[in-house]
């Protein structure tokens, strides 16, 4: 009699989940790069595309601070730690689309078709990507991993050249995100692989439906998701650069989610009924920085005289408005190894000009300030930011030019580059603090792209090198204290701030959490009415 009436209980229960769901729109700051993440080191890039289309092997549960399974259900690490092997999901689906209807789940061959591309340049997926492999070129991956084989096919096993203790954490970024091997091999017979960076496929608790740059990209709830249907449905991301409208539109439910939120936004949401802001700390720095291969910036006086003539407390307190601590150095206080003896530059214009003139550019010089046109998290006030350190530089006798582009060609040209003084920021994905050094100052990073100061030096890729192979907590910081106090010493960058991440979001958004690394999760958003 029970059985018989079973599909009558969980009728109304169906019907009320059906009818809970709700759309979400969440303004944001820029359009994506791109969606094929693996070709690219933005955070905007990776929040539209990893965060919400996809799932890597293993994620980083900020909460428990440790690695947790995701579309790998255990796993098991060898003694010597040289080989990992990972048991999958069992029937974990890839996206049903338009342009892509999967015959078969996930398997092992999914994951060794991920990583091969990015390892073997002979794979005819590697040279597809136009942007390289930064992430993974930066890692040092192709060097690191060995060998990838299927003993079964839920089970993924990787053998390491050397041990490497960063090695599951770095299996939590975005660019470590599983593809579908099928739907690659679909693109290649109709010999349309560009369609991979246009028309993602994931297994991930969002759908990819379209996207119109710097308008909006649309995405619907992933039905089959593994963990689950998200409630929220579609998603929005409403491309919207000017952080005074994103709150406008926030303040009349065009969207439910602003991201970047301007600090007087922020303190602004305390008097709004309908807007509660969201912060934590964040795992991040904002930099400039310096291009150690454009003379004269190649000269360790100039960038030195560039750290002391910038008055960073009143950058501080006009664009983060209270919002931020001071960086001296690469990481953020929260960082385990982060080395808080560091002096770093108090502000002193007559020692720049005096350093300045002992490598004989007492007249200054010429060079150029980079900035993008819209606000962040990492650089609120753009145009101001630019503004003042010019002015600060013209005091010492440094002329610059301040240069605003567009955020997608500025990262293109800087992971060339091209620029002089660039004010950037980095996320750090997975709690580590090697996220920090070998994407941004590792000899790799420089031919990746990420290493933005393009400072290469053997003394400083050996400390890397060590810490990534050190099996202590104790002794990697010991080694990154030293890292810390050359990188400092050689003034690769002129730190910021290490901000607080903040998110304003409608009274009636429940279940969003500000990650402190600016990943994105909306699956397990509400939206009441």
């Amino acid at each position: 009699m029970r059985l018989a009436t079973l599909p009558f209980l969980l009728a109304p229960l169906f019907l009320s989940a059906l009818a809970s769901a709700a759309p979400l729109t969440v303004c944001t700051e820029a359009s994506p790069e791109g969606f094929d993440v693996v070709q690219y080191n933005s955070l905007t890039t990776t929040n539209a595309s990893a965060d919400v289309l996809m799932n890597r092997l293993v994620e980083f549960n900020v909460a428990q601070g440790k690695v947790v399974p995701s579309l790998a259900d255990k796993w098991t690490v060898s003694a010597d730690g040289l080989t990992y092997e990972f048991k999958l999901h069992p029937d974990v689906k890839f996206h049903t689309t338009e342009y892509f209807h999967p015959s078969r789940t996930l398997d092992a061959s999914d994951v060794v078709f991920t990583f091969e591309r990015m390892l073997d340049p002979t794979n005819p997926w590697h040279k597809v990507a136009q942007s390289g492999f930064p992430h993974a070129q930066s890692m040092r991956l192709p060097s690191l991993i060995k060998k990838i084989d299927t003993p079964d096919p839920l089970t993924v096993r990787f053998t390491l050249d050397h041990a490497d203790s960063t090695f599951l954490a770095t299996l939590t970024m975005g660019f470590a995100s599983i593809y579908s091997a099928e739907y690659a091999d679909q693109l290649l017979k109709a010999g349309t692989p560009e369609k991979m960076n246009a028309e993602p496929i994931g297994t991930g608790p969002f759908v990819f439906v379209r996207f119109q740059k710097d308008a909006v990209v649309r995405y619907k709830a992933n039905p089959d998701y593994f963990a689950g249907k998200p409630t929220v449905d579609p998603l929005l991301f409403a491309i919207t650069t000017d952080p005074t409208v994103r709150l406008q539109k926030l303040r009349t439910n065009e969207c439910q989610i602003a991201l970047s939120p301007k600090p007087l936004d922020i303190a602004a949401a305390a008097d709004d009924a309908n807007i509660k802001a969201i912060k934590t700390p964040a795992f991040m720095t904002a930099f400039v920085a310096i291009n150690t291969q454009h003379p004269p910036l190649d000269k360790p006086e100039v960038r030195q005289a560039i750290n002391l003539a910038f008055d960073k407390a009143s950058y501080l307190k006009s664009v983060f408005e209270g919002t931020a601590e001071p960086a001296k150095g690469v990481y953020p206080p929260n960082t385990w190894s982060f080395a808080k003896d560091l002096p770093g530059y108090a502000y002193d214009p007559d020692k720049a000009r005096a350093l300045l003139a002992k490598v004989g550019l007492k007249d200054g010089f010429s060079t150029t300030i980079w900035t993008r046109p819209s606000g962040s998290l990492l650089n609120p006030n753009p145009s101001l930011g630019a503004q003042m350190l010019q002015a600060d530089l013209a005091k010492v006798g440094i002329k610059a030019e301040i240069r605003v582009i567009e955020w997608g060609e500025l990262i293109r040209r800087a992971k060339a580059g091209e620029h002089d003084l660039l004010f950037m920021g980095w996320a750090g994905d997975n709690g580590d603090p090697d996220n920090f050094l070998t994407p941004q100052f590792s000899c790799a990073a420089v031919k990746s792209g990420t290493n933005f100061a393009r400072y290469c030096d053997p003394a400083l890729d050996k400390l890397i090198t060590d810490g990534k192979a050190g099996t202590t907590q104790a002794a990697r910081s010991k080694l990154y204290h030293q890292a810390q106090t050359l990188i400092e010493q050689q003034a690769l960058w002129l730190p910021l701030a290490h901000p607080t991440a903040a998110v304003l979001a409608r009274k009636n958004v429940q279940g969003y959490e500000v990650s402190p690394f600016g990943r994105q999760d909306f699956s397990h958003v509400t939206v009441g009415k």
